[in-house]
């Protein structure tokens, strides 16, 4: 009888060797980060091609003559070919490098957005935005007198989605992919057919969702999609706005000066073509660079076996934080990412906080921006364990086993 391959168990502590930061001696005491939701470690390789771009390549793109640029640009112009292949884009001129999720958000809000809005239109979100999907929304509606309309969430933390709630005046649909507070994975691909049924346009907010799900925004038919490098354990300052080629086209500048011109006059000014049309000035070109290291790196992983990990993260945090006396888990959706967010009777998140971190366990507290989740769930602010693939299953441990401090403090 012939017997099944099994697949081979996600090596965590190989990958843990491959992150700096994680080597107990670097500071002398154990560190167990689960802050990863608010922004993620970086892989040596990641490290070493920021440091090798600044140390061997370091010049200004585009336009130079000079070998230096010539090298840099390649550089600058191969992370959008890998951003593009990572998330399965048609061409690399619908990969816009922006400074991170928000800024993405931003431009869709001025350059799409803003000229289609009259008085009376609608834009449609959910409870469980981060402000980065709120409030550009709120600016433009009271530029131009349209509503902001929102999709109400259960006491789990799961959409209550009606289709009425897209009208013949919604003129955006923008929603999370996953809850930066709640953990809930979303059904994006269900969500953007509904909308492109009724031909409303979508913006999908995935800066939680690429560093735990492989990303295709061809077979989600988002005509948007946005997220940020250093969530995706690359480097801060630098993110991707993926939209359609038709609608980047149709779209004004967001941002004017060098580099996202063909031709300046004092009488009028020709854009360039994409996706520079929306990168006016020097870019964060080292950005781009460790984004592109990052993907290299993550491509090596095996998915079915990192899913399978954070799987199992999630539910030894999830089993243990349940049996702690007077915590309360905010967000028990059926499809979670690896994000557990809770909160204790009678003591502040941020005494949480403080006390886990004087057992060397990092977390996030706070609203999480996302105070509309708080507000659902009647609570100011919450404690939130945030797990990535190098967190072990004793990390998830370690944050349990800090709370009876917690406890034992305030009991």
């Amino acid at each position: 009888m012939q017997r099944l391959a099994t697949r081979p168990a996600f090596d965590v502590e190989k990958v843990r060797k491959d992150f700096p930061i994680l080597d107990g001696r670097v500071w002398c005491k154990p560190l167990v980060y689960l802050d990863n939701a608010a922004t993620s470690q970086k892989p040596r390789a990641v490290l070493e091609a920021i440091d090798r771009f600044y140390r061997e390549h370091n010049s200004n793109v585009h336009r130079g003559v000079h070998w230096l640029s010539a090298a840099a640009t390649r550089d600058y112009e191969g992370a959008r070919d890998k951003v593009r292949a990572w998330i399965h884009a048609a061409t690399r001129e619908e990969i816009v490098f922006t400074r991170g999720t928000t800024e993405a958000i931003n431009l869709v809000a001025r350059s799409f957005l803003k000229p289609r809005l009259a008085r009376g239109d609608e834009i449609l979100v959910t409870e469980m935005e981060h402000h980065s999907n709120i409030v550009p929304w709120q600016l433009v509606c009271e530029e131009t007198g349209a509503k902001l309309r929102v999709v109400p969430i259960d006491d789990r933390g799961q959409l209550l989605f009606d289709e009425k709630l897209l009208t013949p005046r919604t003129r955006l649909f923008a929603f999370v992919h996953v809850s930066n507070a709640l953990g809930t994975v979303n059904p994006a691909r269900e969500l953007v057919r509904l909308a492109r049924a009724r031909g409303v346009p979508t913006l999908v907010d995935g800066a939680q969702a690429v560093p735990h799900l492989r990303v295709d925004v061809q077979a989600l038919g988002c005509d948007f999609y946005a997220f940020s490098s250093h969530k995706l354990f690359g480097p801060t300052g630098i993110g991707v706005l993926y939209g359609r080629k038709a609608l980047l086209d149709e779209m004004p500048p967001y941002q004017g000066g060098g580099e996202m011109i063909k031709r300046v006059t004092f009488e009028k000014t020709t854009w360039n073509d994409l996706p520079y049309k929306f990168e006016a000035g020097t870019p964060d070109i080292a950005g781009a660079v460790g984004l592109g290291a990052a993907l290299d790196y993550l491509s090596t992983l095996d998915w079915d076996a990192l899913h399978a990990h954070e799987q199992a993260l999630l539910d030894r945090a999830t089993e243990g934080l349940s049996a702690v006396k007077g915590l309360r888990i905010l967000g028990t959706a059926k499809e979670k990412a690896a994000l557990v967010t809770f909160a204790m009777d009678h003591v502040h998140p941020h005494d949480i906080g403080q006390i886990l971190d004087q057992e060397g366990v990092a977390v996030r507290t706070g609203h999480h921006c996302a105070q509309p989740v708080m507000d659902r769930f009647k609570v100011p602010a919450s404690a939130r364990a945030s797990f990535a693939f190098y967190n072990t299953l004793a990390e998830a441990d370690a944050v349990v086993a800090a709370l009876a401090k917690v406890r034992e403090l305030f009991p």
